[in-house]
């Protein structure tokens, strides 16, 4: 509930846990409801923690910041649908093997990504494992955006996860990548109108 989630934040503030550690459980968190059920509403857990984040980054108040904690911690929960599936853990996810390797890989996996957004998830725990870098799949999921991407939602969720993983420490930064797959686009999408006219336009 929101005020166990509260609850916790205080009792791991007094405990002395950097509030580093709980943006990267707030992350994850957000994470694992996008990988229970994907849709508007759970995206929407992760664009809210980015927000949070820029504000507890750009105050000065040590009481505001401590409540934009508790504002995160208390805001996950409400972002819980009602059909999650609870076999899903972002914690206990496992990698599974890619038939290819470096680009190839990438590749590989953003098809995936089109049919198999579970099998993509497990797939990027393992080029990471291989790549600890992210910064490729950053790339390429973001050029997957500027083609396929048809509306607000898919630019703000992207811009989010592309900002907030650069702050985030390992293992929870691969697992939140993963988690991310869930609701960016791969390359069975269909293209959007501007990068067809766009095409066109070239082509002509």
């Amino acid at each position: 509930s929101s005020n166990e989630a509260s609850d916790k934040v205080v009792e791991l503030v007094n405990a002395g846990v950097a509030p580093a550690s709980l943006f990267d459980a707030f992350r994850d968190a957000a994470g694992e409801l996008l990988m229970r059920a994907p849709g508007i509403l759970s995206l929407h857990a992760t664009t809210f923690t980015n927000a949070v984040h820029y504000a507890w980054q750009h105050c000065g108040d040590a009481e505001t910041r401590k409540l934009l904690l508790l504002q995160n911690a208390a805001f996950l929960p409400l972002y819980r649908s009602d059909r999650q599936n609870r076999e899903i853990g972002i914690d206990t996810l496992e990698p599974a093997p890619l038939k290819t390797s470096g680009s190839a890989a990438l590749d590989e996996i953003f098809a995936d990504v089109s049919r198999d957004r579970l099998g993509a998830a497990r797939k990027v725990l393992a080029y990471l494992k291989d790549h600890p870098d992210p910064q490729a799949f950053a790339t390429a999921a973001r050029r997957m955006i500027f083609l396929k991407g048809h509306d607000s939602h898919d630019y703000k969720f992207s811009s989010a996860v592309f900002e907030d993983w650069q702050t985030m420490a390992s293992p929870w930064r691969e697992r939140f990548l993963a988690a991310s797959v869930f609701y960016l686009k791969g390359s069975g999408d269909a293209d959007n109108e501007l990068a067809q006219r766009t095409r066109t336009a070239l082509s002509s």
